[in-house]
């Protein structure tokens, strides 16, 4: 029962996580205590540590509040936010951690935020026709080598500009560059698309300005995003980075991963070409993914 008597829990700066934590302790969601104690204690910590003033206080809520009025049905500033604070990057670490034999993981992005359409093995996720062109192969296995059959296998890229289609609606067709396949008998997959290019995440917002405020750059490596599921498999979320584009030791929101960095070899061959349904020469890149069995998606 609560103790509402004079002076039994009163506020003040010393004692104030102690205080504030008490008044959680009767939530029936134990994690949620435990994670709502544990945020209010860092966080009077860093109010503290940092001697926040009023007016420091007044611009943080004012920035937040800008950036939940910046979040629409094709964008999320707080996930841009969690991005380059590298908060999504930890959360998916300590979520995925790396063994050596999965496929690393990586961040999903704020840019899927619409449904890939369903297209055929092969078919081409542009449908603009701009860029240079590209073939896309790869085999979903699980961690004994086994291939995953009937896997879904998402993918969404930015253009050769370096926009995504929900950025551009009157220029880019829509979900332009972005497709869900599913994986063969094999555990294969493949598809038609064109080299992207690196990009700034959006930055004409509260984020953005935190950035130049910190004297940092919004860009991004050149990558292709990839999801793989199946029911049975845990979820992956993943990117294959070109290789040689600029940004990748520096990446705006820490995702870029030595292992999901691939070769985009230039193949001039038309026989090949033809074979693959695009024009000589194109590039070639293979993304063979690794995935754990036992937990589902």
């Amino acid at each position: 029962m609560t103790d509402h008597s004079p002076g039994a829990s009163l506020f003040s700066a010393e004692h104030s996580a102690e205080t504030v934590a008490a008044s959680f302790a009767q939530t029936g969601d134990p994690r949620l205590r435990t994670v709502l104690t544990s945020l209010i204690e860092h966080l009077h910590a860093f109010v503290k540590d940092v001697a926040l003033t009023p007016e420091e206080w007044e611009a943080a809520i004012g920035f937040l509040t800008e950036a939940g009025q910046a979040c629409t049905s094709t964008r999320q500033e707080f996930v841009l936010l969690s991005d380059v604070l590298g908060v999504s990057m930890l959360v998916d670490a300590l979520s995925n951690p790396a063994d050596g034999e999965l496929t690393e993981s990586t961040v999903e992005g704020p840019f899927h935020v619409v449904a890939s359409p369903p297209r055929a093995l092969g078919d081409s996720i542009d449908e603009a026709g701009d860029g240079e062109p590209c073939l896309v192969t790869g085999r979903v296995a699980d961690e004994n080598g086994m291939p995953v059959a009937g896997a879904s296998v998402d993918v969404w890229q930015a253009n050769a500009d370096g926009f995504y289609d929900v950025q551009k609606p009157d220029e880019l067709p829509e979900r332009n560059l972005r497709g869900l396949f599913t994986t063969d008998d094999g555990g294969g997959f493949r598809f038609r698309t064109i080299v992207p290019r690196y990009y700034p995440i959006p930055d004409d917002g509260p984020v953005g300005r935190l950035l130049r405020a910190t004297s940092r750059h919004p860009y991004r490596p050149a990558h292709i995003h990839v999801e793989v599921s199946a029911p049975g498999l845990r979820t992956l979320t993943t990117h294959l980075f070109v290789a040689g584009t600029p940004y990748l030791g520096s990446d705006a929101v820490f995702g870029v991963k030595s292992s999901l960095v691939r070769e985009f070899a230039t193949v001039d061959d038309p026989d090949r070409a033809a074979g693959a349904g695009l024009p000589s020469p194109f590039r070639r890149v293979d993304f063979p993914i690794t995935v754990r069995r036992g937990v589902a998606g």
